[in-house]
C-alpha cells in the first residue's frame, strides 16, 4: 500500500510552508510518527512526523521550495498490517506557490469554528458601516469585457483580490497582465506596480514581461549616479562615488540610493517574514492609536510583596507582563468587539479569549506565541503559561498550536525604557496593546481635603485598533476599563 504525505495546515492562516530538510532520502525506511521533514512557515519553523510505517519510493518536493498547503510531497511504501496514520481521500499534486501570494482559503473561511478554543465557538454579525470592499470573486477561464472575451488563466489569490478592490483595479484590467508569477499568474507586485502607475498618469498598458522570466534579483551599480532625484537626495558630489541599489519588490520605493562606504544587506528569512505580515496588516487595516496613563501603585507593591514567594513556589517569575495579560483578559470579557476579527462585511466576535504576547528571540526578531483560554486563568496560572510559552519560544521549540488561534496581543514595548509606542495590530486581531515601562513621577493626587502632589509609578499605555469596526469611543471606554482594572489590581 502507498501512502501520501502532504504539506499540512500548520495554522488556521498559514497557507503554505517551505520545505527546509528532509532528514530522509528515498529508499530509507521510516517509522510511523517519526521526524523525517523540517519546514518553515511565515509562523513557525517545525518538524513533520511520517504518516505511516514504510519506505519512501518517491519526494516530490526539494528542499527550499514553498508550496501550498495539501500538496503532496512523498510517497511511503508500505507492508499489509503496517502502522499508518489516518489517511483521507488521494489528494493530487499541487502547484509550487511564490512566498505570499500562495492560494490561500478564501476570506469567507475566516468564519470557520477553528478559533483555538476547546470549543471553537464564535460570532458572526453582518458589519454594514463603511469597510474594505467586497472580495472579488474568482477569476472565471474567460470573461466577457466591453464585447470582447478576455482569456486568462491566472488564480487571483485572495490577497491579490482584496489589493485589487483597495487600489480600485478591476477585473478586466487585471486580466489584461501578463503575471510574473507561476505560469503568468498575476501577483500582489503586479497588481501594485499597476496600481502605482495608473495613479502616475502612467499608460495602462499590460506589462509585456514573460510568464516564465522570473523577476530580475536586486542589482547593484556602483560608482553611478541616478539620472533623476532621488528620496532621500544623494550626498553631494564632493562625496566621493555612490551606487544604486534596485529592488523588485512591491514594498520598495523604487530606487534606493547607496553611498560611498555603505553596506547593503539582504534581509534573513525571519525579518522577511515579519515585514511581509507587518506590511499586509497596515495594508489591511485602518491603524488608529489611543493612549492612556495608568497607577501602577498597587501592582507594583503587590509584585513586590509577592515575587520571591511566587518564584519558590511555581518555579517561574512574576513579571509584570503577567498582570497586563490578566487584566485584558477581564476587559476583553466585557468589550467584544475588541476581541474580533473582519471578514468582509462580518464581523467575528471570538468566544475564546486568547491573548498572544511579543518574545524577542536570541537569533533576531519576534514571535508571537498564545496563551489560550486567559479569561479562566487566575495570575498564577496566567504567569506560568506566559513562562512556559517565552522558553518554548527561545528554545525554537513552538509548535503550530502555540502560535495560532490568538484573539488579541500584548506587546510590552518598556521593557527597555521606552515610555509609549504604537504596535501595528496582529492580523487577523482588531487590536493590539503596547505596554511602557513604569517611571516613579511626580503626578496631582485628589483627596476630600485637597489636592496633593505625590511620587507614584506610572505607566503609559496604548491601544492600535482597526477603525474598520472601533471607532475613538469604544476604544476610549475599553481603555479606561483595562486602566481601572489595573490600577485597583486587588490580587
Amino acid at each position: 500500500m502507498k501512502v501520501e504525505m502532504v504539506m499540512p495546515q500548520m495554522g488556521e492562516s498559514i497557507a503554505e510552508g517551505t520545505i527546509l530538510k528532509w532528514r530522509k532520502g528515498v529508499g530509507e525506511m521510516v517509522t510511523l510518527d517519526e521526524d523525517i521533514l523540517e519546514i518553515s512557515t511565515d509562523k513557525v519553523d517545525t518538524e513533520i512526523p511520517s504518516p505511516a510505517t514504510g519506505k519512501i519510493v518517491e519526494i516530490l518536493v526539494k528542499e527550499g521550495t514553498t508550496v501550498a498547503i495539501k500538496t503532496l510531497l512523498a510517497i511511503i511504501e508500505t507492508e499489509a498490517g503496517a502502522a499508518v496514520a489516518g489517511t483521507g481521500e488521494p489528494l493530487a499534486k499541487a502547484p509550487v506557490v511564490e512566498s505570499d501570494e500562495a492560494p490561500g482559503r478564501p476570506p469567507a473561511q475566516l468564519s470557520s469554528p477553528h478559533d483555538g478554543s476547546a470549543d471553537g465557538g464564535i460570532v458572526v454579525k453582518e458589519f454594514k458601516r463603511h469597510s474594505e470592499a467586497p472580495a472579488i470573486p474568482p477569476t472565471p477561464p474567460s470573461i466577457e469585457a466591453g464585447g470582447t472575451t478576455v482569456k486568462t488563466s491566472n488564480f487571483l489569490s485572495p490577497l491579490v483580490q482584496r489589493i485589487m478592490a483597495e487600489e480600485g483595479v478591476s477585473l478586466d484590467e487585471v486580466n489584461r497582465l501578463v503575471g510574473s508569477g507561476e505560469g503568468g499568474r498575476v501577483t500582489k507586485k503586479d497588481v501594485l506596480d499597476y496600481a502605482a502607475a495608473k495613479k502616475a498618469g502612467a499608460s495602462a498598458a499590460p506589462t509585456t514581461k514573460q510568464p516564465s522570466t522570473p523577476p530580475s534579483p536586486p542589482s547593484i551599480e556602483v560608482g553611478a549616479r541616478p539620472s533623476a532625484p532621488l528620496s532621500p537626495p544623494p550626498p553631494p558630489a564632493s562625496s566621493g562615488g555612490m551606487a544604486t541599489a534596485t529592488g523588485g519588490d512591491a514594498r520598495s520605493t523604487g530606487t534606493v540610493w547607496v553611498g560611498q562606504g555603505d553596506t547593503v544587506v539582504e534581509m534573513d528569512r525571519m525579518r522577511k517574514m515579519i515585514a511581509d505580515h507587518m506590511v499586509r496588516s497596515v495594508h489591511t487595516s485602518p491603524h488608529v492609536v489611543s493612549f492612556a496613563e495608568v497607577d501602577m501603585s498597587k501592582i507594583v507593591k503587590h509584585r513586590e510583596a509577592t515575587k520571591d514567594a511566587f518564584k519558590a513556589k511555581e518555579g517561574v517569575n512574576l513579571t509584570y507582563t503577567s498582570y497586563f495579560i490578566y487584566c485584558a483578559a477581564k476587559a476583553l470579557k466585557e468589550f467584544p468587539y475588541i476581541n474580533a476579527s473582519v471578514d468582509g462585511y462580518n464581523v467575528i466576535l471570538r468566544k475564546a479569549v486568547n491573548i498572544g504576547f511579543a518574545v524577542e528571540l536570541p537569533t533576531g526578531g519576534l514571535i508571537v506565541p498564545v496563551i489560550k483560554g486567559v479569561d479562566a486563568l487566575n495570575l498564577t496560572g496566567v504567569a506560568r503559561g506566559l513562562s512556559d510559552l517565552a522558553d518554548k519560544a527561545r528554545a525554537n521549540r513552538l509548535d503550530p498550536n502555540d502560535i495560532s488561534g490568538g484573539t488579541f496581543t500584548v506587546t510590552n514595548v518598556g521593557t527597555f525604557g521606552n515610555i509609549a509606542g504604537a504596535p501595528i495590530i496582529n492580523q487577523p486581531q482588531v487590536a493590539i496593546l503596547g505596554t511602557g515601562a513604569i517611571k516613579k513621577r511626580p503626578v496631582v493626587v485628589e483627596t476630600d481635603d485637597g489636592d496633593f502632589i505625590a511620587i507614584k509609578p506610572m505607566m503609559m499605555i496604548s491601544l492600535s485598533y482597526d477603525h474598520r469596526i472601533i471607532d475613538g469611543a469604544l476604544a476610549g471606554r475599553f481603555m479606561a476599563r483595562l486602566s481601572q482594572l489595573l490600577a485597583n489590581f486587588e490580587g
